[in-house]
């Protein structure tokens, strides 16, 4: 199949969503301070195109919500958490998530579910963002600019959007910088700690409840098709106020794939194609809802289909 094919777009070209503002109100909103801006963004209750029109207008001037050095983290207690997925709900997954041609093998690397013991620790509240990658490559002369940066070009429209385009490596590379910058233990999160700032306490199947919303996440199903800033999905929020972690982008974590303890090792077709490959976790905005799943384990397969960012933990 072809991208577009999996993105459930016919071949030929058909006009995306219309978001935009009439002149008027984008006059008005322009006009309003960045601390409105910013509430505006996430706000529940704010129509989307008002939450998308708010957004641009910061990633043209500057998001205050964005702090390279400082970034915007949430605490997390920790403890003995439960992860992963019960053997006997695969049957029932794969029922929910009919249509969307799913490989049974997909769901069965979340198998089984177990138990882990998380020590405090941190988790970004968004995604790391254009506008803190630019930093990054700015400071340290590294040659990691991200492949959908239009001939290497920093998108200013979207400063305040996930950074997508990367390897693992190149977050690496970027958490490495900013530890060393700011003095503090930024790492990537493990998938243990990805999953519970994701599903919470309660072990939520998406970050808000047990049943998919397309309203709550920038996923195909919402029909955006491209990245939106950080933040404005505020109904997606995670247990813990996490944002964009059933949409947006794909993101990086710190483990590479194997069996969880007690399960068996799947040669999927991301292990045959890829071989040894870093651990994605949620969703992104040219995949369907069932990426959107907390539990789910995914990767990088080499298709430009799949829009790679990262998440920041801290070590405390």
């Amino acid at each position: 199949m072809t991208d577009r094919q999996l993105m459930g777009l016919e071949e030929h070209f058909q006009p995306g969503l219309n978001l935009a503002l009439p002149l008027a109100e984008w006059q008005q909103l322009t006009q309003a301070p960045a601390s409105l801006l910013t509430r505006r963004v996430e706000d529940p209750h704010a129509a989307l195109p008002i939450r998308l029109a708010a957004g641009r207008y910061l990633a043209e001037t500057l998001d205050p919500r964005l702090d390279v050095l400082n970034p915007p983290m949430i605490r997390i207690e920790g403890g003995w958490i439960e992860t992963g997925l019960d053997e006997a709900r695969v049957d029932s997954v794969m029922d929910r998530m009919q249509g969307l041609g799913l490989d049974r093998s997909w769901i069965e690397k979340e198998v089984p579910r177990h138990t882990v013991q998380l020590q405090p620790y941190a988790i970004g509240k968004y995604p790391v963002t254009n506008l803190e990658y630019k930093a990054f490559l700015e400071d340290s002369l590294e040659p990691r600019i991200p492949t959908n940066w239009a001939f290497g070009q920093f998108p200013v429209e979207r400063s305040n959007h996930p950074v997508y385009g990367l390897s693992a490596e190149d977050a690496d590379a970027y958490v490495a910088w900013l530890s060393l910058r700011s003095g503090r233990a930024f790492r990537l999160p493990t998938e243990a700690q990805w999953e519970y700032a994701a599903a919470g306490p309660e072990n939520l199947e998406f970050p808000w409840g047990e049943r998919f919303l397309p309203e709550h996440a920038n996923t195909a199903e919402m029909g955006i098709f491209n990245t939106t800033p950080v933040g404005m999905f505020p109904l997606g929020a995670s247990p813990f106020g996490c944002m964009d972690m059933a949409g947006n982008v794909e993101e990086y974590v710190a483990d590479d794939y194997a069996p969880y303890p007690g399960g068996h090792a799947i040669s999927d077709d991301l292990v045959t194609v890829v071989g040894n490959h870093r651990i994605a976790r949620g969703g992104s905005f040219t995949r369907f809802r069932d990426l959107a799943r907390n539990c789910r384990r995914h990767g990088k397969y080499p298709r430009e289909i799949y829009v790679m960012g990262f998440r920041l933990a801290e070590t405390l």
